[in-house]
């Protein structure tokens, strides 16, 4: 397997979780996304992914794209240990709760969203950060509402195992974190956020970790 990732992706470190949770070595491909203009948008790289985003998974000559949609994938191919639960409407509320960062929360504060907003519409940084920390928190909001009342969550988003909400839950802290985005005010995704980045698998994963972190 072959991974093209940027360190600081959030979609990319979903994958990179996914991929550790499950046991699975990989060959790690760096796409920095700033330097150079992006080099996802080189020629080599648009043929692989031609959204010019990561991360892409390389896997037995098949280019797979979209995070959760990889992470779904090494799931059906690797079921062991399973980041889904083993009922249908667990399933669903694990689905729903990394739909709703991975849809509602992520996309407002994507990299191609923040360099649009300052070299397009032309806001200062200040404007910029006060977007992205006004719709991180929007959306931290509502999903410590739904953590904080289900019985369900335990010291991770569906019990104590990491599941798919968790692979999609971390990144989007660490990134949140990144912007000064005061985390504390949500106890139970803080909660989360500190164990889960004690575990391997999260721990390994991590922007600072991987060879091309700056």
């Amino acid at each position: 397997m072959q991974l093209y990732s940027y360190f600081r992706s959030s979609a990319s470190y979903r994958v990179r979780i996914a991929l550790n949770l499950k046991g699975l070595s990989y060959d790690y491909v760096p796409i920095h996304l700033l330097r150079g203009g992006g080099e996802q948008f080189s020629p080599q790289y648009r043929k692989l992914n031609h959204d010019a985003i990561v991360p892409t998974l390389v896997d037995d000559g098949h280019a797979l794209q979209q995070s959760l949609a990889i992470v779904e994938y090494l799931e059906e191919t690797h079921p062991t240990p399973p980041l889904l639960p083993a009922t249908a409407v667990d399933r669903a509320h694990v689905r729903s709760l990394a739909l709703q960062i991975a849809c509602e929360i992520h996309p407002l504060n994507n990299l191609r969203v923040l360099k649009y907003l300052k070299h397009t519409v032309g806001v200062t940084d200040d404007v910029k950060d006060a977007w992205y920390r006004h719709w991180v928190e929007a959306g931290f909001e509502t999903l410590e509402a739904r953590l904080g009342g289900d019985a369900r969550t335990g010291k991770l988003c569906f019990g104590d195992s990491p599941t798919l909400a968790d692979v999609c839950l971390i990144p989007q802290v660490f990134n949140a974190q990144r912007f000064k985005v005061d985390t504390a005010r949500f106890p139970t995704i803080q909660r989360i956020y500190d164990h889960a980045v004690q575990l391997d698998a999260f721990e390994r994963a991590a922007p600072g970790r991987q060879p091309d972190s700056e």
